[in-house]
């Protein structure tokens, strides 16, 4: 199938519609093209059957939204909101098209489409104040990169990277339509503006009969809801029109198969769906760049911000993941140089070394080196190398972030935003505080009426909404210390099954240690209850968030922002602050052992393990993170696939004659409008597990960098064939975010500092080794690390219930600096133990005040915009106030001049010095 249309500058458009294979002996048979009109005509041919079109059955007017609906019981009732909804688009100056339930596939559901004509999206660009190209830009670009021939590999073709040319834009103005670059009005306005433009209308038509005034009745959103109308979606692309130039020859006028996922048999008609199919969705272009023109262009800016923040993040990732393998090469490599582990897994050493009971009664003595193997897992992540990355990460994230910000600053230079947060705070009003707030009053600025919400109700909400907040942390809170207690609970049963190194323990006890076993299992029932409370939790945020009817879509976003991070916050990490900060901090010792909640409860608060709290927090850190990525991606790239197939949907294997555009579309998920929310969030959290706790475990960039790399790939995929085609929308940044990055930045630095200082065994080794030692080295360690118990003296309540003594020791040795029984200041701390702490202290102050000194002076001294996009904003917006001005200048010419022909001849002799003194002055 074809149309021509007569264009401006004798460009021919042809549509390519997408055609299978089978209508080849369509066409031979006689059902083939209609002979195509020459291009003077002003008539345009019909389109055939082949429903695989983005046009109405006229093949002129272009489909630019779809809303479905079915017949079902309450039929009469929605017919009619159906009826006055249509009645009122169609007053707006939208042209609709309907499709009988007989033409669709399921027999059952009708399809409306809609059409807006130039005076409709001219009217509504002007309010909405879009920006428009009016001259090409004669800026030119940066000069060549050296070396840049390195980069050729990761790079796509220029066509792809750049689609469109690079223009001088400014807000259009239905008045002065001759001012912008208008060749063809059809094409003017690109499919994601003018969809723009149509749901803004859907968003804010009533359907209440006229003659009434129901508030609560109006918006295409109610109607979904509902179930009046059961879809609304723009479409994919399914082709495209390209100019012939110069006469058009009908010989050239032949059939081309479009399909998203197959090359077209002529270059012309790939779509801009395909060409990201191609270069973007496609896992083996993973070491490729993204075409984030591309995808601004066919998604919008809000999509395509997030696309490059992800890819920049990815980017940046690799650095810290190349330093963190570094590091924890460092870690093997200095395995054998490892005297402490040496010590403990010594015979003579850490064999002949008793070790009190862990808990109550079920734990027996031990002997130290049953944790030889636990010991050199430790000094793989904790050794000098982990101080020197942890200051790493502290400068790494400040370079991020900050170089993010030029990065974002350039984009919203070469996406035309710079100006956009100010119109877009004015203009989207969220449909549904229209609605709801029935009050108005004067604004100040703009001198109308307009909805406002009255101080004592938002008071009332907003009190509602921090209760529910306060509450669903307290529920986190309870959930974790539950976990806590079970670990308390079940660290004597796993002992008590684990036998006791001394009675010749069965193989599994040689590589898990009841505390391993017990943070393992902690580990993953944590992880289970935070995803339930997601589940639970995500639903009540909007909930709040509904509550509070915020005015306008960009402060909805940021208070869902604010309220479902604080929430993940406590969800992801509070278990890991556990480990990291309390646990094995508040034990006492033996005879005045500390308990959670009492004495009376028997749950004695948990020991670090014997190869020290950093190697479960790294446990921790690894089972909740990998956890969570992994089900991620399984939930983004298994699940829309079983959907599918349960649904029955065959995708590409429908023939596109018989099976309709909107149709094709129609099956596919809704990409709703927290989607994107929801994927930032995700990589927020990633984020703080990689700062907040990477002195734990340096491989955690790397294990970003792997799941980035599939993340960025699998949300394209989704994006292009799994996804409804998103409503394009602006977005200049990635908007509360950056504030939320921020401050996680900060908190990563106090945070690794004081898992150095306290977690880490880095600061008692070196207080020994620099003050302690004879033989300044390592030799020793773990004997001075170890107080001296009498075991004569541990109450009845703390001792194994095997009873077990050995006549060959009467003293048993526990992890803490106090002096041995027999002294006079028998079992209270030693001076080692007030210097290990002012050691601490110190490397916090030092560390966090060396870290954020080279963070701010990092900051000061990169720019958050490049002096090349200040430079290029300033001659632009000079540019355009410089063109704008002749325009106005040739206008007021015009009108002078069509003034002076119709003025009497007796005037016309001081015309024109008033013609010549007024266009000096102009």
């Amino acid at each position: 199938m074809r149309r021509i249309t007569g264009k401006a500058k004798d460009e021919t458009l042809i549509e390519l519609q997408n055609a299978s294979d089978s209508q080849v002996t369509d066409e031979s048979s006689g059902n083939g093209l209609k002979e195509a009109p020459l291009p003077g005509h002003t008539e345009t041919d019909k389109l055939h059957s082949n429903k695989d079109t983005v046009f109405f059955r006229d093949g002129v007017r272009r489909i630019d939204f779809v809303l479905s609906y079915v017949e079902d019981k309450d039929g009469e009732k929605k017919q009619e909101r159906r009826r006055e909804f249509e009645a009122n688009l169609e007053k707006a100056g939208l042209e609709l098209e309907t499709e009988d339930k007989s033409d669709s596939k399921d027999q059952k559901t009708y399809f409306l489409k809609i059409h807006a004509p130039w005076d409709v999206l001219a009217t509504f660009a002007d309010v909405l104040k879009i920006k428009v190209p009016f001259k090409e830009s004669d800026i030119p670009h940066g000069q060549d990169v050296p070396l840049e021939w390195l980069s050729h590999p990761f790079r796509l073709p220029d066509h792809i990277m750049h689609p469109q040319p690079d223009y001088f834009t400014y807000p259009f103005d239905k008045t002065k339509t001759d001012f912008f670059l208008i060749n063809d009005k059809d094409t003017f306005f690109p499919p994601s503006t003018r969809n723009r433009i149509v749901f803004y209308i859907l968003a804010r038509c009533p359907y209440y009969k006229e003659g009434r005034k129901d508030k609560g009745k109006t918006g295409i959103k109610r109607l979904l809801s509902n179930g009046t109308y059961t879809a609304a979606f723009p479409l994919h692309d399914s082709h495209k029109l390209f100019p012939l130039g110069g006469k058009c020859d009908e010989t050239v006028l032949k059939m081309f198969t479009c399909r998203y996922w197959k090359k077209a048999r002529n270059a012309e008609c790939e779509s801009e769906r395909y060409n990201l199919y191609k270069h973007w969705a496609r896992f083996l272009c993973f070491y490729k760049e993204q075409p984030l023109n591309l995808i601004r262009k066919y998604y919008g800016e809000k999509i395509g911000i997030y696309f490059a923040w992800l890819g920049f993040y990815t980017e940046m990732l690799f650095f810290a993941a190349v330093m963190g393998l570094i590091c924890f090469t460092y870690g093997v490599l200095s395995y054998d140089d490892n005297i402490s582990s040496k010590e403990i897994c010594n015979p003579e050493i850490g064999g002949s070394i008793v070790m009190c009971p862990l808990c109550d009664k079920k734990c027996p003595f031990w002997k130290l080196n049953s944790t030889c193997l636990s010991s050199w897992q430790s000094h793989l992540f904790d050794n000098e190398g982990t101080v020197f990355f942890a200051i790493f990460m502290g400068i790494w994230v400040t370079l991020f972030l900050e170089f993010w910000k030029r990065r974002q600053a350039r984009l919203e230079y070469e996406w035309d935003l710079v100006d956009f947060e100010e119109e877009q705070q004015q203009l989207q009003i969220r449909p549904e505080f229209e609605i709801r707030c029935t009050n108005r009053r004067l604004n100040r600025i703009t001198q109308e009426m307009e909805p406002y919400l009255p101080v004592t109700s938002k008071c009332a909400r907003f009190s509602l909404s921090a209760a529910a907040v306060i509450f669903w942390i307290s529920l986190i809170v309870a959930c974790i210390i539950g976990v806590i207690a079970y670990r308390l609970a079940v660290y004597a049963a796993f002992a008590s099954i684990i036998k006791d190194p001394m009675r010749k323990i069965q193989l599994v006890g040689r590589f898990i240690t009841p505390q391993l076993a017990t943070s393992v299992t902690a580990s993953c029932i944590n992880f289970v209850i935070i995803m339930i409370l997601n589940f639970f939790y995500e639903r009540v945020a909007v909930w709040i968030t509904d509550l509070e009817i915020p005015k306008t879509h960009l402060e909805y976003e940021n208070r869902l922002t604010m309220k479902m991070f604080l929430f993940q916050f406590v969800n992801y990490y509070s278990s890991c602050f556990y480990v990291a900060f309390f646990k094995g901090k508040f034990v006492g010792y033996p005879g005045e052992y500390s308990y959670m909640f009492g004495k009376w409860s028997n749950l004695r608060n948990e020991e670090c393990d014997p190869g020290g709290c950093l190697i479960e927090l790294t446990t921790q850190l690894v089972i909740v993170m990998t956890g969570k990525q992994l089900c991620g991606n399984i939930q983004e790239a298994l699940l829309p696939l079983i959907r599918n197939w349960w649904s029955g949907r065959r995708g590409r294997h429908n023939p596109e004659n018989h099976y309709s555009r909107w149709e094709q579309d129609h099956v596919l998920q809704n990409f709703s409008q927290l989607g994107l929310f929801y994927e930032y969030l995700e990589m927020v959290v990633q984020f703080g597990f990689i700062t907040l706790f990477v002195a734990s475990f340096p491989l955690a960039p790397l294990l970003a960098l792997f799941n980035n790399i599939l993340e960025i790939r699998v949300d394209a995929w989704k994006f292009t064939t799994q996804f409804k085609r998103p409503m394009a929308s602006k977005a200049r940044n990635i908007g509360a975010w950056q504030e939320i990055l921020n401050a996680v930045a900060i908190l990563s630095v106090v945070t690794n500092a004081f898992i150095m200082a306290f977690t880490s065994d880095m600061i008692p080794r070196m207080v020994y080794l620099y003050a302690y030692s004879k033989e300044s080295s390592m030799r020793g360690y773990v004997n001075n690390s170890l107080s001296i118990y009498n075991i004569s003296q541990i109450p009845e309540r703390n001792m194994p219930e095997d009873n077990w003594f050995d006549n060959a020791t009467s003293t048993c040795r526990y992890r803490d600096y106090r002096y041995p029984p027999g002294h006079q200041r028998e079992y209270t701390h030693t001076m080692q133990f007030w210097h290990i702490l002012a050691a601490k202290m110190a490397f916090i102050i030092i560390m966090e005040h060396v870290v954020f000194v080279v963070k701010f002076f990092v900051a000061w001294m990169i720019p958050d915009v490049p002096s090349d996009v200040k430079a290029r904003i300033k001659r632009e917006r000079y540019l355009i106030q410089e063109y704008l001005h002749n325009y106005e200048v040739e206008q007021l010419k015009l009108q002078l001049s069509a003034s002076f022909i119709t003025e009497p001849q007796s005037e016309m002799t001081l015309t024109p010095d008033k013609h010549e003194a007024l266009s000096e002055c102009l």
